[in-house]
C-alpha cells in the first residue's frame, strides 16, 4: 500500500494568489488539469459574503467559511461533491463550513474542463490535495507569525490552528494575514489513515435541489426576452430538404417565427409546446441526398467485413495463425449488437444569445471548450467573445460530448439577433442521432493440450473502431499468441461514445467467450481467469493497461461475497470480469426463472479503483451503471429503415423497468492507491455476467443483444 503523506514541491506558477480582498479573507486559486463543479450546503448564505468572483479558486472568509469553484461539468458522475471533499480534507476545515459553485468556461485558467471517460478525480487527485495542503500551510505559517512563534510548533485541525501553548486561531481570523505571505512550495500530504472526510459517506451537494426542484439544470435556465426554439431536421439519414410551407405553423397561437438554416427548419415560440406544435404543423418536403441505409444493409456489410481479410492489427503476440494450425481444438464465435440512443433523462437543450459584443451560451454540455471553440469558428468570432456558462446534466453518457444542439442554438440566435432556447423533445433526442454504432465481434481461440494457445478478436463497427488501449486491456498478455484486428464500415447515421464506449459490449462478448472456453476446460470462469493473469504477473510489457495482481484480487472478492457456487435452487449464478476506465470490476450475476424467462435478483460487485473518496456517491455511480448495463443488454434495441430510426420514444423503445432492476451489492478492494474511475466501469461487465447466468439457467449461449429478442425466439420453438 502506497503512504499519501508525500512532501510536494508545488511551484508557484499553478498556485495564484490575491491580497486581502474587499470584504476581508483570501482568495487562493489552482491550476487544475481535470477539475471539479461543485456546491455545499453551509449553516450561513455563502453567496452573501463580500468575495471577488473567480473561477477554480478558494475563498476564505473571515468567518472561516471556504467556497469552492472547479471547472469541471457535472453530469451526475458525484464530481461536484468528491472533489471538494479532497480540498476540505487536505485543507482540513470542517465539511458543513465548505460551499462549492460551478466555474465558467474558462480556457485561460482551466485545462481539460470535460467530463468523459471517468477521469475527473484521477486527474485531479493530486492537484486538489496540493491546493488544499498548501493552503492550510499558509494559514499556519500565518498564525505563527502572529504569535511569534515557529510554524513548526503549531498544527491545524477543523478549521482552528493551534499553538504548541493551547492559543488557537480559528482560519478566518488569519486569512489577512495568510494572503499576503509566500506561497510555501514544500508541504505535506495527509496518510490514508488521517482522513476524516475522505472515505466518510457525504450526500450529493445539489441534492436538496434535485428533490424539490430547484432551478438547476438546463432544462430550467430562463433569461429576459428568450424565445424557445424547436427544430425540423431531415427525417432519415441521407435526406435533405426540398421545400417547406409554414402557413399552417404561423398561424398557430405562441408562434412568433420561423427560421431556415441549413437542411433544418427553427419555429420560434413564447413557449415550447407552441414552437413544437409548430414545428409539427410544418409541411416538408425531403429529397435523397445520399443511400438510405436500413439494419439489413449495416449487418451484411458487417459480416463482409469480418468475412474479408481487410483489417487493421491493433496488436500482435506471437502467431496465432500458427497455433490455429497445432490447435487440438479451435473455438469460435460472432458477436451482434445493435445501434443505442443514449435517452438522457434530461433532453438535449441550450440558451445562446448572440450579440455585437458577445456569444452567451448556458446550458448542459460535457466538453465547453471544444464547443466553444466550434461556435467561435462557426460564427467568425474571436474565442475571448464565447462567454460559456455550464449547467448541471440531467445525463450524459456521451451524448453532451457532441455539441451540436449547441451550435444549433447559436445558429439561430445569429439569424435572429434574439435569445434562443433550443429545446429537444423526446422524439428529437433519439432520432437526430449519434448513438452507440452497431458492432459484430468475432473471437477465435485455440485450445492445445489443455491451455489456450491462441486467441484472435476481430471487430467489424460502423465509422469507427475501439480506441487503441483497448487492445492492450485484458486477455492481452495472458495467452502467447494474441491479436486484435479492427475494420469498419463508413455509414451517414452519425455515432459516437455510448457510455463506456466500445467496452460496454466488447466486455460482454469476451466474458462470455471465456465463461465458454472455462466449461470446454472444464474449469470455473473465476479459477480460468486468474490462471491466466499468472502469465501477466511480473511482464515488462508497458503497453498492458490493466494490473494482473489487482484483477485477481477484484475476482477473488467477488467469489467471496457472491456465495459463488453455492446457492440455493432455483438461483443460477454468472460471472463476468473486466478493465476499463483504470478501473478493476468483478460482477456475478444471481437469475432465477419466471415464466420461462429470466429475472436478475441480485448482482454482486467487486471494484477496486484505489482510494474511495466518498463511498456513498461511488455506490451509486456502480449501481446505476450495473442496472443500465444489464437493462441495454437485455433490452436495448434500436435499427433502421431506409434511414429511418425505427424506434421514437419510449411506447416503441424498450428500457429496463422498475420490478426488473436487480439488488446490487457493492463491495470496494481496500486500497491506498489513488483514485481511478468509477462512472463507467461498472457497466461493461454486467451484460456478461447476466449471459452467463442465463446460460448456466438454460444451456443457451447468448451471442446477440438485446438478449429478450433472442429468449423470445427460443421460447417460441420450444413452446411451437
Amino acid at each position: 500500500m502506497k503512504s499519501q503523506n508525500k512532501s510536494l514541491n508545488f511551484s508557484r506558477r499553478n498556485f495564484l494568489k490575491t491580497s486581502v480582498l474587499a470584504g476581508g479573507g483570501m482568495l487562493i486559486g489552482f491550476n487544475l488539469l481535470s477539475a471539479c463543479r461543485p456546491e455545499a450546503i453551509v449553516p450561513v448564505d455563502i453567496s452573501k459574503l463580500n468575495f471577488n468572483d473567480f473561477n477554480a479558486f478558494i475563498k476564505i472568509s473571515e468567518g472561516g467559511y471556504v467556497t469552492i469553484f472547479s471547472p469541471n461539468p457535472e453530469i451526475g458522475q458525484g464530481v461536484k461533491t468528491s472533489m471538494p471533499m479532497i480540498i476540505a480534507e487536505e485543507l482540513d476545515v470542517s465539511w458543513d463550513k465548505v460551499s462549492v459553485a460551478q466555474g465558467l468556461y474558462d480556457p485561460v485558467n482551466y485545462q481539460r474542463q470535460v467530463a468523459g471517460g471517468s477521469q475527473s478525480i484521477r486527474f485531479g487527485w493530486d492537484a486538489l490535495r496540493q491546493t488544499g495542503a498548501t493552503t492550510k500551510q499558509m494559514l499556519v505559517n500565518a498564525a505563527a507569525a502572529k504569535w511569534g512563534v515557529e510554524a513548526s510548533t503549531c498544527s491545524a485541525s477543523q478549521g482552528i490552528i493551534t499553538n504548541a501553548n493551547g492559543d488557537t486561531l480559528g482560519y478566518g481570523e488569519v486569512v489577512k494575514e495568510a494572503a499576503i505571505l509566500e506561497i510555501p512550495e514544500n508541504v505535506s500530504l495527509k496518510e490514508s489513515k488521517d482522513y476524516n472526510i475522505i472515505g466518510q459517506d457525504i450526500k450529493n451537494v445539489d441534492i436538496h435541489k434535485i428533490i424539490t426542484g430547484k432551478p438547476l439544470f438546463g432544462l430550467d435556465y430562463i433569461s429576459e426576452g428568450m424565445v424557445y426554439a424547436s427544430v425540423l431536421r431531415p427525417p432519415a439519414f441521407g435526406k435533405k430538404l426540398a421545400s417547406f410551407d409554414d402557413r399552417i405553423t404561423k398561424g398557430i397561437n405562441g408562434v412568433l417565427e420561423v427560421v431556415k438554416f441549413g437542411d433544418k427548419i427553427a419555429v420560434l415560440g413564447s413557449n415550447t409546446w407552441a414552437a413544437m406544435k409548430g414545428k409539427k404543423a410544418l409541411v416538408a418536403e425531403w429529397k435523397n441526398d445520399a443511400k438510405l441505409e436500413s439494419t439489413k444493409d449495416h449487418d451484411t456489410e458487417l459480416f463482409k467485413i469480418l468475412n474479408g481479410k481487410k483489417f487493421e492489427t491493433n496488436r500482435e503476440d506471437g502467431n496465432v495463425e500458427s497455433a490455429f494450425r497445432n490447435a487440438d481444438k479451435i473455438i469460435e464465435r460472432t458477436y451482434e449488437s445493435p445501434f443505442l440512443p443514449h435517452n438522457c433523462m434530461e433532453p438535449m437543450n441550450f440558451y445562446a444569445h448572440v450579440t455585437p459584443e458577445k456569444v452567451h451560451l448556458v446550458g448542459p454540455i460535457q466538453t465547453p471548450a471544444w464547443t466553444a471553440s466550434k461556435i467561435s469558428k462557426l460564427l467568425n468570432r474571436k474565442p475571448e467573445e464565447i462567454h460559456l456558462e455550464m449547467t448541471r446534466m440531467g445525463g450524459g453518457f456521451g451524448r453532451r460530448l457532441y455539441g451540436d444542439f449547441a451550435e444549433e442554438a447559436a445558429q439561430i440566435s445569429n439569424i435572429t439577433k434574439k435569445p434562443i432556447k433550443v429545446v429537444f423533445s423526446r422524439e428529437d433526442d433519439m432520432t437526430a442521432g449519434t448513438y452507440r454504432p452497431a458492432i459484430k465481434y468475432r473471437i477465435k481461440a485455440s485450445i492445445k493440450d489443455g491451455k489456450i494457445t491462441g486467441y484472435h478478436l476481430k471487430e467489424a463497427a460502423i465509422n469507427g473502431n475501439m480506441y487503441g488501449l483497448i487492445a492492450n486491456f485484458f486477455p492481452a498478455g495472458c495467452i502467447p499468441n494474441y491479436k486484435v484486428s479492427t475494420a469498419n464500415y463508413k455509414s451517414k447515421i452519425t455515432t459516437g461514445a455510448w457510455r463506456a464506449p466500445y467496452t460496454n459490449f466488447l466486455a460482454f462478448a469476451e466474458q462470455s467467450f471465456f465463461n465458454e472456453l472455462a466449461t470446454e476446460l472444464d474449469k470455473d470462469h473465476p479459477s480460468l481467469l486468474i490462471e491466466l493473469l499468472q502469465n501477466v504477473k511480473g511482464t515488462k510489457d508497458e503497453r498492458i493497461q490493466y494490473s494482473p495482481e489487482r484483477m485477481e484480487q477484484t475476482i477473488k472478492l467477488a467469489v467471496k461475497k457472491s456465495n459463488w457456487g453455492n446457492t440455493t435452487e432455483g438461483t443460477y449464478q454468472g460471472f463476468s470480469a473486466y478493465y476499463s476506465h483504470n478501473t478493476h470490476v468483478a460482477e456475478v450475476a444471481d437469475i432465477v426463472m419466471k415464466n420461462g424467462m429470466p429475472l436478475v435478483k441480485k448482482v454482486t460487485v467487486a471494484v477496486d479503483c484505489g482510494i474511495v473518496v466518498n463511498p456513498l456517491g461511488a455506490k451509486n455511480q456502480l449501481e446505476g451503471g450495473v442496472i443500465d448495463g444489464i437493462g441495454h443488454a437485455m433490452y436495448g434495441d434500436f435499427s433502421f429503415k431506409e434511414g429511418t430510426p425505427q424506434a421514437v420514444n419510449f411506447d416503441n423503445y424498450r428500457l429496463i423497468r422498475m420490478q426488473e432492476t436487480p439488488e446490487v451489492s457493492t463491495h470496494f478492494v481496500e486500497s491506498g492507491l489513488s483514485p481511478t474511475g468509477l462512472g463507467e466501469p461498472g457497466l461493461p461487465p454486467a451484460g456478461g455476467a447476466v449471459a452467463n447466468a442465463i446460460h448456466t439457467a438454460t444451456g443457451e449461449r447468448l451471442l446477440k443483444q438485446p438478449f429478450i429478442n433472442e429468449l423470445e425466439m427460443s421460447k417460441s420453438k420450444i413452446l411451437g
